[in-house]
């Protein structure tokens, strides 16, 4: 139930790690430092610096010992009550090494503080990069798409114990589960249908919020716009996507972007994947190596059928 950011060059909210390996060590072996809460408040100078708010807790900026720059995570209430699964899922996450996840340099878990520590990136959010007054270049915002990608195929496939990304904190499966049952968990905006069900929770929820955050790159447009002409009125991104696409529309979406208008056949793969991510069935979507594989055109991508988008957002 620990937190666990994907990233690229530049991260979403979390930040990088970069050895691309999966470790089957005893998580007993794992090289976190275990702080204190007192050298964290005194890391992060009382917390004041704040770099962002996720879907389980707050983040600062520190400096700590030996360490040097980082991001330190205060976790919500709902982690206080959990000490052996905490430490244990810290730990395992600790071993994990890819270049496209940030790398967890330790954590607290004193009385009731549960804190994560995480290596600090300097380049900022993703969204302050998508979304800021200068888009990125269609180039950019491919290799980001295709970074996040990988980063899950390795969460879901390649390590010795499966994890559950979340989109805001990870959730690991054991050798004998192949879905889990908890609270609703996830940010904001990318949190899957499933959640809503009472059903078992798999790796394909990663999937759907792969999708929201594929569209999100592909048009550089928050999935969730409220309208300024006084109505306050939402639009959704992911709703408007699959109309531009049904009504051959896909130009729309990348309106004033020259470069991703010369690559119209590839933002329409791209969109044909985000949609297929998008499925209220999980048993519809594909695996994120599936995925993959259909972003870089090694797998041919078949229309889409209706995803049933806005039942997850509120």
């Amino acid at each position: 139930m620990t937190m666990l950011g994907l990233c690229f060059f530049y991260y979403k909210k979390k930040y990088f790690i970069r050895n691309i390996s999966c470790q089957n060590e005893s998580p007993v072996k794992s090289n976190l430092r275990h702080f204190t809460y007192k050298e964290l408040d005194q890391a992060t100078n009382g917390f004041r610096e704040e770099l962002g708010r996720g879907s389980c807790g707050v983040v600062y900026k520190g400096h700590a010992e030996q360490s040097g720059p980082v991001a330190v995570k205060i976790l919500d209430r709902m982690f206080q009550d959990n000490d052996k699964e905490f430490q244990a899922e810290v730990n395992v996450i600790g071993l994990t090494h890819h270049k496209n996840l940030v790398r967890l340099v330790g954590y607290c878990d004193e009385k009731q503080h549960r804190l994560l520590v995480y290596e600090f990136m300097r380049n900022g959010t993703l969204a302050s990069f998508l979304f800021g007054a200068l888009r990125p270049s269609w180039y950019q915002r491919i290799q980001i798409a295709f970074g996040i990608a990988k980063g899950l195929v390795y969460l879901h496939e390649e390590c010795s114990t499966q994890i559950i990304h979340y989109f805001g904190l990870a959730k690991l499966l054991m050798t004998n589960q192949s879905h889990t049952k908890t609270n609703i968990r996830g940010t904001k905006g990318y949190v899957a249908p499933d959640w809503f069900r009472s059903a078992p929770i798999t790796v394909k929820v990663d999937v759907y919020s792969f999708g929201v955050l594929l569209l999100e790159i592909i048009c550089c447009r928050r999935n969730v716009l409220v309208t300024d002409d006084g109505a306050g009125e939402k639009v959704i991104l992911t709703d408007w996507a699959y109309d531009c696409y049904t009504d051959r529309r896909i130009e729309e979406l990348v309106e004033n972007d020259m470069e991703a208008q010369n690559e119209n056949k590839m933002v329409e793969r791209f969109v044909m994947v985000a949609l297929w991510c998008l499925q209220e069935d999980p048993s519809i979507r594909p695996t994120m190596k599936k995925v993959m594989l259909m972003l870089e055109g090694i797998l041919q991508v078949s229309p889409p059928p209706f995803p049933s988008l806005s039942s997850s957002i509120s």
